[in-house]
Parts: structure tokens; C-alpha cells; sequence
């Protein structure tokens, strides 16, 4: 008890010992980034890793929410940001290299981030979501909030990024599509704005996309119907309609990969099938790169696609999975590759530092290089990544400086534990699962998925080496555990068996043996103390079927290798009964289980609920299986599954779980003392975790999220620190001198000759793209066998030697009978086709053959002496369904007709009287009509369609095919005449079934006659065979089946007692029989008497034969009297048979004919019956495709219907999101308005004081005079000239884009820089002679603030501009939405029309007699758009009444054409004589108004007119010389002129040569100056800048401490004037 009051004051006063994380490991999975210039960081489970380029340190960033998302970084601001993976995710923004928070995003998503980026311009970071919003959301991530965001459902998106000379433009692209979004802004308002890019063919080729929604080029149907789009036929009515294709029209369009901006705004665009792509950034036209073939040593590998692209000068740098990164070359719209250079690995991302000097290359399996730029290019590793995640790792004892671990591609790694550097690899080629160290040597276990073990020596740290491998069996290695002291190795595989080995490498690690154990191995657990020589193992394992777990302990002793062969018998069993194995069971499931030290308790972590329990063992020995209760609980706080460990000594208890918290425990109280989340449960948790022996160093390995993080104590002492401390020291004693032997033994054991490649080997093999890994084999050539298979090989020797008799005997057995089978298959195959039996046949299904002749049952009947064959229908059973619809059509088609009928009655009846004596009638009708079976449409069979009725089908419920409008009544028609067709090929049947019935009648009279026939025959000796008819195989398929006696060609075979039995009784059958003859004398001398027979037939006279007398045998001349009369008698007697023979023959050919006859008549008569059959059977079907066809036009019709009612829902619902998407831009426009309204107002305020100040200057310095005040004004418009600052011209021409400033802070950086520039513009310096120094402080002050508020100005009217824009966006959006609900509106319409027309325009089938109307020309006319169906007879009668008209109408035409004729002559002559007249008045006016000028009369009074008109021509000719002239004179001084200017102008580019020639060197000497001024340090530049800023302050102080002193005089001087002011004025006293 006091010791245990000492453990808990000693752990009580540790509670203050924590853990913390000292180092992480892991490679990264994501891109990596640049923080600055020589800083790169990457996520890795939940850490963020930062790096120096140049040092190599590494600083660590944890994530207190679990799991690093997705990481983006700022470089000029020189901030990080990354979200976390928990629901409702957060994004967190930290500032490097303080690691401080500098705010958290918090939004609307549920599950994850995938993608962040940070805008080059400006406080902007973009961020996509997943599953299930899938949302683009824009934040400015220094004030916290969301500028805008939007969501474009089912869209994934792999790369992300701002334009770099535009933070307005963001291009988003995936491997289907690429996408370029816009930013658009209105003072605080944020609006995106996407566009597609239209993505050429695979082979690089461009196609027009037609529109899907409302296509134009639809063909026009005028049978059918209208036609209508896919989306419509396919039935889709939501948004998936407005994309949706058929399979036929869908191309596969190229698949993008990677993008990257250039300094112009365009794209690249990479793509899978190695197609580059230029992408305009303003209008997106794509452009396909051509690339230039040359002969290059590239033109031998196979550049498949860029995996990754980044910009640079002149093009782009591009890597595949090769391992190359290559240079493209861009010039004109082509490219050309060349060799960059070559990575060991293949290369998923590049990126420049941002001074890009240098390039940063990741690898596939996050190895990252740094490519340095310069005179002498340099590739350093900066990271070299593992193989794959973590498998496996372990301390190397005594675990204080070196550690392991595994990959599962086989790689192990030995690593400094201080720094974590990697000290040496090995390469094992082969899928590794588990690893362990021993603690007894520098060695270590590896077990593999082929069930091999190796063993690695780590005597060498720098060069480890396989020195053994134990090839166990063929089923995975899962565990491999060492015991405390390093006796022992248990190897648990997936089989469920536990190998135990050797562990001294002395014994070259030999196999003792294995025990076996439930399948599903969880742990496995030993305790192995010093103090005692036997080792205890504990296997857990789980029974998921009873939902229990199982516990397995064995005895293993110390001297077990040496007396291996007493406790496992011929295959390597160790015996149960030997080891001491008991069974130990619970009633529920645990992950994990531990035995203490002192081996009388367990402790297991629940699976299912969040309690670590504590067993105690039976103290008596049981057998079977024992159920064990828990003896103490204690909630873990841990969720998930987990995992317990034992420290060294014991006592700790180390829980680790799924959450990813690690636990360490009192062993006695279970209580918690020290706990570290290194994980998440995002990433699963943790994997597995160890202990060094001092228990100083911890490692936690992560299950998937591939983080390896080693924890360190703090504040570690006292009890906790000396218990372990204490026996760590005790058991290195007892373990030093087995540690020295085993050492020493590994320093001198040769390396096993084992294929497992170098480093370089490696690298070559994981490099090449189909390459597979080769399997670890000894250089032997055989097939290497398992150990456990080789002890069942030799066991199976002995047991063949000893039953090997038996086994010949089984075998020999085994061969006949497949012998007797083959044979069996070789008869089959060489059986006709029609015999032959298929491979499954050999088994037959019953059930099946049942099923399909139930199916078919098709049934066919031939004549007899004509090639006539007809064939039933084959029909199947109605469904109770389909009876029930037929049922309820029927119904309701009865209480319409009643309806009809009441109707009918009401309308036209005039009394009730009358009703109810049409009652009666109908009463009586009705029942006379149940009497007859057979009913009549009313309608004619050419408007039916059909020839139903000639079979007797009742077709009064069908409705009129005029009728047919809405879709119930379709349906209920096709039903209806559904019923019709079974009922014609029922009533079919029947008759077919009777002629059947008949055939097997004539057939089977057919054979009694024959009979009689054969009789005769037989009589008459004649050589006649007789016809005789016979089912044929068709009509009886069946009969195929059965097998006839006479088919079978084999014997049967007979056993040999079986014959002897029938022989013997055949024997005594025959002695009985003869018996019975020899007693019988009465039909003995019947027989020699009669013949046998007592009364001769008549059927005998044919055979009957009258003996010749005896004496005939004599000559005629020694006849006697008597002799010669009894020869007369014989031919007497032999006359009359003769004729009697001849009589009777003529009957029986007489009766023969006729049988003949009476045969030939009955099948001729059968044979006419079934060819009328055969004519019923064609009409049958005849009527039946007329059905069908009707059926198909009804089931056309409401399909179309359908598509029709598809398309106007789609129609509706597109308008409403477009009425929706309506409001939306109006809202938007409405508010825009307002927005702009408002700030215009604030700008015309702003510049409305503006030009008060400009104007209220001169007041404001009124007292001074008015020349000093134009100096003043004249200085108060004038603005300081910024100078733009210049880069570094190395800086200038690497970086391609430029120096890329935030707009805000350029913004900033400018209104400083002018403020700068009017310090010093304000110097007192600049103040103009005699002005006072206040005057100048309050000008300064004036100019100061209108040069602040001109700023302003500025900057609203951009704003203002800017939000202009925005409007103008939005009005236009709302337009095009506008138009969009128009179109929708008035396809709404014409799709409304055309149903309509498409209800009323039914399709009907008519009958037509053949040969009433005949064409001569056969031209069929398809347009019936105003055509009616209507009677013949109403055409004939209605044309017999046009053509009387027409008559009577003709001879009325004639009689009115006389008429017209006789007044148009009148008409005519009427308008002649008008004419006339008027034509004569018209002459008499002319006469009287006709004009005479005065040149008409000159020309009549001059005598000599002609020499008139010659003196004005000369005098004309004068006028012209004189002008000529003067323009020549005007044209000569014009070029004295400009031989004067051109004097001039050489004079002044002399001038200009020489002023060129002066700014030259004036250029030089500025360049000279500013290299001096750039050669000088930063720290002397600093130092100015901080004089500046004292003097700038201490001048400021001055001169308000001035202004002070000038106010206060002011005030006094105002006080005095106002006193004066007073003084002066007149006194008016009072006299």
C-alpha cells in the first residue's frame, strides 16, 4: 500500500510532464509553393512544412482542426493560406516567418475546399469547393468577407489561377472543360461573369455546335407529324435538356491538363493528347499550336502530354511522364520542343520562385528539385521523398539515435532521429508490410506480401544489408513481433498462422515452427522478462460472423531452439498440448489487446464503444474455450478504433486511435497523464506508434495521411522518468552480452546473394512507365518453395511410401472413367449436326426444356398430296393484368354507350309514355342481342380499317378512328384491338385444332383401310406398295424426343449370371411346352387331318390346292376305268376352283379399287379443306397486321404526344427559370442604378468643392498684395512630378510579367509618393521673396488639401467609370434575358399550334378495293393539308348538281356577253368623239399662249446675226490669255517660296543633330549617376530615409509650434485693430 501511495504521489507530482512534436517527416502530395524567394512550403497531414531553399530547415505549421486541406500562398504579402478537411471547413490565413494568424475564413461550405488562389494583384483569394455546393467564391481576405460567389453544380475543377496582369480575370479548367470567369465590380459590389471555351476535336479540328434548345434546322414531317428536338424524343424537361446529346452526336473533344497565363492575357492550354493550345484571353478564340518536327534525340522518346506548364519568355517549359522537362518554343502560331532537362522521375509540377531565378520541380513521388538559373545552371534535391507513404516503422535498439522505416514498395530507410536526415536506403523491389527490430541485435525483420521474411543487419548504419530470408509461406506477412528479450520472432501471416524463428542471427534465424489460429490476426502480444525463461505469446484475433473476439495464449521456453524438434511434429505444428494453448473468448469485439507483465490480467480497446477494458486470466487450467468478463472499464476518449502498447517496463499503457490522439496511461488506474493529438481522424488516425526503451523518444506513423511525427517530452521527471529510466539501464545489462555476440556475429556475415538493386537501379525502374517490379528470387533458377510447403512435401513422401498401393489402385480408376467419358465426347463429335449434343447438353434441364415448350407453342399441319403447309399462331397465356385492363376498358366502353344512349333518349324524347316504351324495346333488345354471338360495328369496314368482322370478332365497343383525340381513348383503343388480334388468331386456332383433329382422323381410317388393302394384296400376290400417310416430324416435333426400338443399333448388355438365367429359363419353358405337345392328341391330328383349321374360309380358296390322284404318277395306257373316271372327277374339281379362283379374285380387285378409291377421295377432301384453311390463314393474318398497323400509328401517336407534352413542360420550365433569372438582373440593374445615382451624386458634391476652392483662392489671400497673389496661384496649380521608380534590370528581364504591386497598395504607394513630393514642394525654399513665412504655412495647408481632394476626385471618377460599366453590363444582361423570354414566348406559341393541329390531324387506316381507281401517272401526292375524308357518293352527287349549274350558268354567260358587247361599241365610239374635242380645245389654247423671247426676236431683227456672235467669241478668247497669264506668275513665286523653306529646314536638323548629340552624353552621365547611387548600400539608403523622416518631423513640430505663436499674435493684432477700429469712429454726445 505505501508503495502504491508512493506511484500515485510520484505520478501525481508528474502531472505536469507533456509531449510535444519535435519534428515532422512526410512528403508532400500537393503542389508545393513559394512563400518567398527562398522559402517553399507544402502541406502534409496536419502540418504545413516550410523549407529553406538554402539551409535545408524545416519549420512546422500545425493545424488545430485535423487535416491540412488545400494550400495557396501570397508572395507579396508574404502569407499562407490553408483550409482544413472538417465539416464546415474554415480557411486560415498565417503570415511567414512569424507563423502568426493573421485571420480565419469562415463560409457556407459543408465539406471541403479543393482548390485556393491568391490573386497577384490585390488583397483577393478564390476558393472552390466540391461536393455538394461545388461553389466559386471570391474573399478579400484581409477585411474577412465574401465579395462574391456562385455555384455551378456536378463541375470539378483541377487547376485554378489568377491572370497575373489581371486580377479581374480567373481562368478555372478540368480535364473536360475550360472556363474563363470575370470579376466585375461596382464600387463594393462583386459580380462573376463566366465563359466557356469551346474545345476543339481530338484530331485538333473545329465543329459547329448547332443550338440544342432551339434548333432551326429541323426538318419538316407532313406524315407523321411534327418534328421536334432530342431532348424532347429522349423526354427531358429540366436543365439537363438545354446540353443533352445522343451518343451518335457526341465528339470527344480534347482533354485539358494544365493552363498558364502570359504577360499578353492569353492561355496555354496542354492537353492529353499532346495538342497545345492558345487561348485569347479577351474574345477566347482557340488556336491549335502547330508543332515543328525536327530530328532531335526527342524524336526517340514518346512525349505523350504536358502534365505541367509554366510560363516563360519566349514559351512555355512543359514536363510528361518521362522524366524530361522540355522547352517549347512559341513563335507565329507554331511551337518546337527541345530538351530542357531530365529528372529521374516523372514530373506533375513546376513552378518559378518569384524573382525567377529559380524553378522549383516536383516529382511523382514528392521528391522536389531546384533548378538555379545562371552563368552555370545548377540542380540541386531539396527534398527527396520515399517511395510511397510510411508501411512500417521502428526504433534501432536501444533507440536514443537511429530509427527505421518501411515503404510498401519495399524501400527502408535508416534516419538520424535528431534531424530526421536519411542516413542510408535499400531497396528490397518487392511489397513489404511490416517491420520490427530486435531488441537483442543490430537487426531487423521485414515481412513481405509473398510471405517472405528478410533480415536486415544495421551493424553498418550507412550501408544496411540483407543477411537472411525465411520464405514462410505463400500468404502475406501481416505481423512481425519481436519478444521483450529478443529470443524470438512471431511472424503472423493472413491464413491465420504463426511462425515462430529464431531471432540470433548465430542460428541463422531458423524456423522452429507454427501454430494455428483464427484467420483475421489483430496483435500480437509477448512478455518476456529476465527474471524467468519462458516466453508467453498473446494472439488476438476477431470472429466477425459471432461478433466476438478470440484470444489465443501459448508457453514459448527460452531453450525452445534447441529441443525444436520434440514440440512440432512432420510439417512444423507446434503441439498444442506441449506449448500449453488455451482458448480464451469475448462476448464482444476489440481492435486491440496487451497481457501485462505479470500475465494475470489483459487489456483490450474496444472497437464499437469507447472503453478500454481490463480481463483477469483463470488461475486453473481449463479446456476448450473460456469466456472472459470485464474485470474493469474506463472510457478511452477515443473515438474509432484502436491500439494498445506496453512500454518497456511495463507501465505505460499507450492507446492510440482513429481520432489520431495518442494516449499514455497508468497500467494500474488507466488513467491518462500525457496525451498529444499528432493526427486526424480525416486521415484515418494513427497507424501504429513506438517507443524507445528509455521512453524518451516516441514515434507516431500515420495511416494514410503519410506524416511520421516524433514527439519529445517536456518537463519529464521525477517517479515517471526514474521507473523507466531504472529498468531501461537493467535490461541493456542483461541484454549486453547476447548484443555483443549477435553484433559481433553480424559484422562478419556475408551479404545473401539477393537481386535487390542499387539506388540508381531503382530510381531507373520506378522511372520507366510500363516497367513492373520484379519479384525477389535467390539466384538459383528453380522455383523457390515455401518453408511450410516443403515440410508438407516431405510429410507427403512418408505418407505416399506408406499407401501407395491404394493410390495406384484410386488413380487408375480415376483414368477409365475420364477415359469412358472422352470416348463418350468423340462420338458425339462425330454424330450429324442434327444429332450432335452440345458440351451443356450432356446434362439436361428439365425444368428449362419445360419452360420453352411452354412458350412456343406452334403447331403445323400438311396436306396430304399438295405442297400445302399451315401454321397455327403461337400465342401465350393474358397476364391477370392484362385481363384486368381489358376488364375495366370494357366496362367503361359499356357505360359510355349506356350514357350515349340515356342522352339520346332524353334530347329526343317528347313524352314519358314514349321513354317508357323505348325502355321496353331496348329491354327486349338487349336480350335478344345477349342470344347472339355475334355483333356488328355500326361502321363500314373501309372506315374500320380492317377485316375483323369476317372472323365473327365483335367490334361495336371500338371507337371511330375520326374520334381518337385524347390519350385515354388511344389507350383504351389500342387495348381494345389488342383484344381483337387474340380473338382472330383464337378463333384461328380453333378451326386449325378441328383440321388437326380431322387429319388424325383420316389418318387413322387411312390405316384401317390399309389393313384390308395389305390383305388383299397378300391375296392377289401383287408387288403394290401401299400408301400410307404419316405424321411428319414438324407436325409432331415431340416425336424427335422418343426413341424407337427399332433405332437402337447396340446390344444391351447382359451381366453373365443375368443371360445363364434367362437360358435356363428358356429351357424349361421348352421342355414344358413339348411336354404339353406330346399329350395333346386331338390337336395333333387336327393338325395332320385339317390343317388345323376345322371350316375352310373364303379368303383360303386362293390357297386351296386339290391333290393329285396316285395313279397319275403312272402313263395314260395303263390307266384303269375306274382311274380314268376319277381323273375326270379331278379336273372337274380343279375346272371349278379355277373359276371359283377367278370369281373370287375379280371381287377382291374390285373391292381393292374402291378402297383405293374411298382413300384417295378423303384426302383430297382433307386436302381442299386445308387449303381454304391456308387462304383463312393468310386473311388471319392479313387482319392481323392490320391491327398491329393500326396499334403502331395510335402508339406513334402517343409517343409524339408525349414528346410534344415534354417539350412544353421543358418550354415552361425554361421560362420560368429565365422569368427568374429576369427578376434577378433587374433587381440587379435597379440596384446598380441606384448605386451610381448616389455615388455620381457624392463625385458632383466631391467636384463641386473642388472648384469652390479652386475659386475662393484669391479671397482667401485678398489681404496680400496682388502680384504675390498670381505667384501663389500660379504655384497652387502647379503638381509635383513623380518619378516612376525602375527595377533592377536583371530583375526586369527574368520575370516576364513584371513587377505585379496590389492594386490597392499601388494606389497607396502613389498618394504616398505624392505626398512625399509635396514636402517638398512646401519647403520653405520655394517660398516667393517678401511673402510672410504664415502666409506661406496657411498656402501650404490650402494647396495641400486641394491637392488631397483632387485625389479623391480622381479616384470617384474611376469609381464612377467603373460602376458606369457594371450598369451597362447588366442592362445588357437584362436585354439578352429579355430576348431569350420573348423566343421562349413565342416557340411556347407555335409548339400550342402545332399540338392542336396535331390532335385534330389524325392518322386513319381505310380500306381500298384493289383496281377501283387507277392513275396513269403515278404520282402520289404527300402534301393532304386541306384535304377532307368524305363519302363517294356525296362527290357523284354533289358533281351531278355543279354541272347542271354550270350548264344553265354558261347559256346565261352567252346571252350577257351579247349585251356587253353591243355597250362597250357605244362606250367606245363615246370616248372617241370626247377626244376629239378635246383635242381641238388644246390647239386653240397653244395658239393663243405662245412664247417669243428676246433672243428669238434679236435674231429675227439683226441683219448680219452671225458677226455678232464672232465678236464675243474674241473677246472671250482675250479674257482667258490674261488669266493664264496671271497663274503663271503665281506659280513661280510659289517655288521661290519653297526653296526658301527648305534652306530653313536643313538648318534646323543641324540644329537637332547637334541638341541629339548634347542629350547623349548628358543620358551617360545620368547613367553614371544612377550606378553610383545603386552601388550604394541599403543601409546607407536606410539611414537616409530615417534623416529625412527626423528632419521632416522636427520641422513639423517646428512649425506648428510657429503657427501656435502666429495665431496667438493674430488673435492680439485682431483685438488691437478692432480697438482702434473703434477709436476712430465719430462720437455722437448729446449737447
Amino acid at each position: 500500500m505505501a508503495q502504491g501511495r508512493e506511484r500515485d504521489e510520484g505520478y501525481h507530482s508528474a502531472g505536469g510532464a507533456s509531449l510535444s512534436v519535435r519534428w515532422v517527416q512526410g512528403f508532400p502530395k500537393q503542389n508545393v509553393h513559394f512563400v518567398n524567394n527562398n522559402t517553399i512550403c507544402y502541406p502534409c497531414g496536419n502540418y504545413v512544412i516550410f523549407i529553406n531553399i538554402e539551409t535545408k530547415n524545416k519549420t512546422v505549421l500545425q493545424c488545430s482542426n485535423g487535416i491540412v486541406g488545400v494550400v495557396a500562398t501570397n508572395i507579396p504579402y508574404e502569407v499562407v493560406a490553408f483550409s482544413d478537411r472538417k465539416l464546415k471547413p474554415l480557411i486560415y490565413i498565417y503570415s511567414f516567418p512569424g507563423l502568426t494568424r493573421r485571420t480565419k475564413l469562415k463560409g457556407n461550405i459543408l465539406l471541403d475546399y479543393t482548390l485556393l488562389s491568391f490573386s497577384y494583384c490585390g488583397t483577393y483569394l478564390a476558393s472552390y469547393s466540391s461536393l455538394p455546393e461545388f461553389e466559386l467564391a471570391l474573399w478579400n481576405w484581409e477585411s474577412n468577407i465574401i465579395l462574391c460567389k456562385k455555384s455551378q453544380p456536378g463541375i470539378d475543377v483541377n487547376q485554378m489561377s489568377f491572370n497575373p496582369m489581371n486580377w479581374r480575370q480567373l481562368c478555372l479548367s478540368s480535364p473536360s472543360a475550360v472556363s474563363v470567369w470575370t470579376i466585375e465590380r461596382s464600387n463594393q459590389e462583386h459580380h462573376f461573369r463566366a465563359r466557356s471555351v469551346k474545345l476543339p476535336l481530338e484530331d485538333g479540328s473545329f465543329f459547329n455546335e448547332t443550338d440544342v434548345v432551339f434548333p432551326q434546322s429541323l426538318p419538316k414531317d407532313l406524315i407523321y407529324g411534327p418534328v421536334l428536338p432530342l431532348s424532347a424524343i429522349a423526354g427531358l424537361v429540366g436543365e439537363e435538356a438545354e446540353t443533352f446529346r445522343p451518343k451518335d452526336d457526341l465528339y470527344p473533344l480534347l482533354h485539358p491538363t494544365m493552363h498558364c497565363w502570359t504577360p499578353t492575357s492569353d492561355l496555354y492550354i496542354g492537353c492529353e493528347e499532346g495538342h497545345l493550345l492558345m487561348i485569347n484571353g479577351d474574345t477566347l478564340k482557340v488556336t491549335v499550336l502547330n508543332k515543328i518536327e525536327e530530328e532531335s534525340p526527342l524524336g526517340r522518346r514518346n512525349f505523350i502530354s504536358p502534365v505541367t506548364l509554366v510560363y516563360q519568355k519566349e514559351g512555355v517549359l512543359a514536363s510528361g511522364i518521362d522524366g524530361f522537362v522540355y522547352s517549347f518554343i512559341i513563335k507565329d502560331g507554331s511551337y518546337m520542343i527541345k530538351d530542357f532537362l531530365e529528372i529521374e522521375r516523372p514530373v506533375e509540377h513546376m513552378t518559378f520562385s518569384p524573382n525567377y531565378t529559380m524553378l522549383l520541380i516536383q516529382t511523382d513521388k514528392g521528391s522536389v528539385y531546384i533548378y538555379t538559373f545562371g552563368e552555370e545552371p545548377t540542380l540541386n534535391k531539396v527534398l527527396d521523398a520515399c517511395d510511397g507513404k510510411f508501411q512500417a516503422v521502428d526504433f534501432i535498439t536501444p533507440g536514443t539515435q537511429h530509427f527505421m522505416t518501411l515503404t510498401h514498395s519495399g524501400e527502408i530507410c535508416v534516419w538520424w532521429l535528431e534531424d530526421c536526415s536519411c542516413v542510408s536506403k535499400i531497396y528490397l523491389n518487392t511489397p513489404a508490410t511490416v517491420l520490427a527490430c530486435c531488441p537483442s541485435s543490430l537487426s531487423a525483420a521485414v515481412g513481405t506480401e509473398g510471405g517472405s521474411v528478410y533480415f536486415i543487419s544495421v551493424y553498418d548504419k550507412e550501408s544496411p544489408q540483407v543477411v537472411d530470408k525465411a520464405f514462410l509461406s505463400e500468404s502475406s506477412v501481416q505481423h512481425v513481433t519481436y519478444d521483450q528479450r529478443g529470443i524470438f520472432l512471431l511472424v503472423g501471416t493472413s491464413e491465420g498462422r504463426v511462425f515462430i524463428i529464431c531471432a540470433s542471427s548465430s542460428r541463422s534465424f531458423r524456423i522452429i515452427g507454427f501454430t494455428e489460429v483464427a484467420k483475421d490476426i489483430l496483435q500480437i502480444s509477448t512478455v518476456s522478462l529476465s527474471e524467468t525463461d519462458i516466453v508467453e505469446v498473446m494472439v488476438l484475433s476477431s470472429l466477425p460472423e459471432a461478433g466476438r473476439s478470440r484470444l489465443e495464449m501459448f508457453t514459448l521456453p527460452t531453450l525452445l531452439p534447441q529441443v525444436s524438434t520434440i514440440f512440432a511434429d512432420e510439417r512444423g505444428r507446434l503441439k498444442d498440448e506441449i506449448i500449453h494453448k488455451y482458448l480464451y473468448e469475448l462476448e464482444h469485439t476489440l481492435s486491440s489487446a496487451v497481457l501485462d507483465f505479470q500475465s494475470k490480467q489483459i487489456y483490450g480497446f474496444c472497437s464499437q464503444v469507447p472503453y478500454i477494458c481490463s480481463y483477469l486470466l483463470p488461475k486453473e487450467e481449463h479446456m476448450g474455450i473460456y469466456i472472459l468478463k470485464p474485470y474493469k472499464k474506463v472510457q478511452s476518449r477515443q473515438y474509432g478504433p484502436g491500439m494498445l502498447y506496453l512500454s518497456s517496463h511495463g507501465l505505460w499503457l499507450i492507446t492510440i486511435a482513429k481520432c489520431g490522439i495518442l494516449c499514455i496511461r497508468d497500467v494500474y488506474t488507466l488513467e491518462t497523464f500525457a496525451r498529444c493529438r499528432s493526427h486526424s481522424h480525416q486521415g484515418h488516425g494513427i497507424q501504429s506508434m513506438r517507443i524507445s526503451m528509455d521512453g524518451q523518444n516516441i514515434l507516431v506513423n500515420g495511416r494514410d495521411d503519410g506524416t511520421l511525427v516524433y514527439l519529445k517530452w517536456k518537463r519529464f521527471g521525477g517517479l515517471l522518468a526514474s521507473e523507466i529510466l531504472d529498468y531501461y539501464q537493467k535490461l541493456l545489462i542483461s541484454l549486453s552480452s547476447t548484443m555483443g555476440e549477435e553484433n559481433d556475429y553480424l559484422s562478419t556475415t556475408p551479404k545473401v546473394c539477393i537481386d535487390l538493386g542499387s539506388d540508381s537501379e531503382h530510381t531507373k525502374q520506378k522511372a520507366s512507365i510500363d516497367s513492373s517490379q520484379d519479384e525477389l528470387v535467390p539466384t538459383d533458377v528453380k522455383k523457390e518453395i515455401p518453408w511450410i510447403q516443403q515440410k508438407s512435401q516431405e510429410a507427403i513422401k512418408k505418407e505416399v511410401n506408406l499407401f501407395s498401393k491404394k493410390r495406384k489402385e484410386i488413380k487408375e480408376g480415376i483414368k477409365s472413367l475420364s477415359k469412358t467419358i472422352l470416348n463418350m465426347m468423340e462420338e458425339n463429335d462425330k454424330l450429324e449436326n442434327i444429332a450432335k449434343l452440345d458440351q451443356q447438353e450432356f446434362g439436361l434441364d428439365l425444368e428449362e426444356l419445360e419452360r420453352l415448350h411452354d412458350e412456343s407453342q406452334e403447331e403445323v399441319a400438311k396436306c396430304f398430296h399438295i405442297p400445302c403447309v399451315v401454321e397455327n399462331f403461337p400465342m401465350k397465356a393474358r397476364t391477370v393484368e392484362e385481363l384486368k385492363e381489358l376488364e375495366r376498358v370494357l366496362q367503361q366502353k359499356k357505360i359510355e354507350a349506356e350514357c350515349l344512349k340515356l342522352r339520346k333518349e332524353i334530347v329526343e324524347a317528347q313524352s314519358g309514355v314514349i321513354l317508357v316504351k323505348k325502355r321496353h324495346e331496348e329491354d327486349d333488345e338487349e336480350e335478344e342481342e345477349e342470344d347472339k354471338t355475334v355483333k356488328c360495328s355500326n361502321l363500314p369496314n373501309y372506315l374500320l380499317g380492317s377485316l375483323s368482322t369476317d372472323f365473327g370478332v365483335d367490334t361495336s365497343l371500338l371507337s371511330s378512328q375520326l374520334q381518337l383525340h385524347s390519350r385515354e381513348e388511344k389507350i383504351n383503343q389500342i387495348i381494345l384491338l389488342k383484344d381483337i388480334i387474340y380473338k382472330v388468331k383464337t378463333a384461328f386456332n380453333n378451326e386449325f385444332d378441328a383440321a388437326y383433329k380431322q387429319k388424325e382422323f383420316e389418318i387413322t381410317r387411312v390405316k384401317e383401310r390399309n389393313v384390308r388393302i395389305r390383305e388383299i394384296i397378300v391375296d392377289l400376290e401383287l408387288e403394290e406398295a401401299v400408301w400410307q400417310p404419316e405424321f411428319e416430324d414438324c407436325e409432331k416435333p415431340e416425336r424427335t424426343l422418343v426413341v424407337q426400338d427399332e433405332e437402337i443399333t447396340a446390344h444391351k448388355h447382359v451381366m453373365p449370371w443375368h443371360k445363364a438365367r434367362e437360358e435356363l429359363i428358356v429351357n424349361r419353358e421348352t421342355e414344358r411346352w413339348l411336354l404339353i405337345q406330346g399329350a395333346n392328341t386331338r390337336l395333333r391330328a387336327l393338325m395332320d387331318m385339317m390343317g388345323g383349321v376345322l371350316e375352310v374360309k373364303k379368303e383360303d380358296i386362293l390357297r386351296m390346292v386339290i391333290p393329285q390322284p396316285a395313279f397319275m404318277a403312272k402313263p395314260d395306257a395303263v390307266w384303269t376305268e375306274e382311274e380314268r373316271k376319277q381323273f375326270k372327277d379331278y379336273e372337274k374339281k380343279v375346272k371349278e376352283l379355277n373359276e371359283e379362283r377367278d370369281k373370287y379374285r375379280k371381287s377382291l380387285e374390285a373391292e381393292l379399287k374402291k378402297l383405293q378409291n374411298s382413300i384417295q377421295e378423303s384426302t383430297q377432301a382433307f386436302d381442299e379443306h386445308l387449303k381454304r384453311l391456308f387462304e383463312r390463314r393468310v386473311k388471319a393474318e392479313l387482319v392481323t397486321n392490320q391491327e398491329e398497323l393500326k396499334i403502331s400509328n395510335l402508339a406513334f401517336s402517343l409517343l409524339l404526344d408525349e414528346e410534344l407534352s415534354s417539350r412544353e413542360k421543358f418550354l415552361n420550365n425554361y421560362l420560368t427559370r429565365k422569368q427568374l433569372e429576369k427578376s434577378q438582373t433587374s433587381e440587379a440593374v435597379r440596384k446598380s442604378r441606384e448605386d451610381l445615382d448616389v455615388y455620381k451624386e457624392h463625385y458632383d458634391n466631391l467636384l463641386a468643392e473642388d472648384k469652390v476652392m479652386d475659386r475662393s483662392f484669391k479671397k482667401e489671400f485678398s489681404e496680400i498684395p496682388g502680384h504675390q497673389v498670381d505667384i501663389l496661384y500660379k504655384l497652387f496649380k502647379r503638381r509635383p512630378r513623380i518619378s516612376k521608380q525602375k527595377t533592377h534590370s536583371e530583375t526586369t528581364s527574368a520575370v516576364p510579367f513584371g513587377e505585379l504591386p496590389g492594386s490597392g497598395k499601388l494606389s497607396k504607394d502613389a498618394f504616398a509618393q505624392l505626398m512625399k513630393a509635396m514636402d517638398e514642394l512646401d519647403n520653405i525654399s520655394n517660398m516667393p521673396e517678401g511673402l510672410n513665412p504664415l502666409v506661406w504655412n496657411h498656402f501650404c495647408m490650402t494647396r495641400r488639401a486641394k491637392v488631397e481632394n483632387e485625389q479623391k476626385v480622381k479616384q470617384k471618377a474611376a469609381d464612377l467609370l467603373e460602376m458606369a460599366t457594371f450598369l451597362r453590363k447588366r442592362v445588357e444582361e437584362e436585354e439578352k434575358v429579355q430576348q431569350e423570354i420573348e423566343r421562349v414566348f413565342h416557340e411556347l406559341i407555335l409548339l400550342q399550334e402545332e399540338k392542336v393541329r396535331f390532335q385534330l390531324n389524325l392518322t386513319i387506316q381505310i380500306l381500298l378495293k384493289q383496281g377501283q381507281v387507277e392513275l396513269e401517272n403515278f404520282q402520289l401526292v404527300l402534301e393532304y393539308s386541306d384535304a377532307i375524308l368524305i363519302n363517294r357518293n356525296i362527290i357523284e352527287d354533289l358533281n351531278s348538281v355543279i354541272r347542271t349549274q354550270g350548264q344553265k350558268k354558261i347559256a346565261s354567260m352567252m346571252e350577257t356577253k351579247d349585251v356587253h358587247k353591243r355597250i362597250l361599241q357605244i362606250e367606245w365610239e363615246h370616248k372617241k368623239m370626247e377626244m376629239e374635242r378635246e383635242d381641238l380645245n388644246q390647239k386653240a389654247w397653244d395658239i393663243q399662249m405662245l412664247f417669243f423671247s428676246r433672243d428669238r426676236q434679236k435674231y429675227l431683227n439683226e441683219p448680219n446675226y452671225e458677226a455678232l456672235i464672232s465678236i464675243q467669241i474674241g473677246i472671250m478668247e482675250q479674257t482667258i490669255a490674261v488669266l493664264d497669264k496671271t497663274h503663271k506668275k503665281n506659280v513661280e513665286n510659289c517655288k521661290k517660296l519653297l526653296k526658301k523653306l527648305g534652306k530653313f529646314s536643313n538648318q534646323k536638323d543641324i540644329a537637332n543633330y547637334t541638341l541629339s548629340c548634347n542629350l547623349r552624353e548628358e543620358l551617360v552621365a545620368v547613367s553614371e549617376r544612377k550606378d553610383i547611387c545603386n552601388a550604394m548600400g541599403s543601409k546607407l539608403t536606410c539611414e537616409k530615409i530615417v534623416k529625412e523622416r527626423y528632419e521632416n518631423m522636427m520641422q513639423q513640430q517646428k512649425l506648428t509650434h510657429i503657427s501656435k505663436q502666429q495665431a496667438e499674435q493674430i488673435s492680439i493684432l485682431q483685438t488691437e485693430v478692432e480697438r482702434l477700429r473703434m477709436k476712430t469712429f465719430p462720437a455722437l454726445v448729446q449737447m
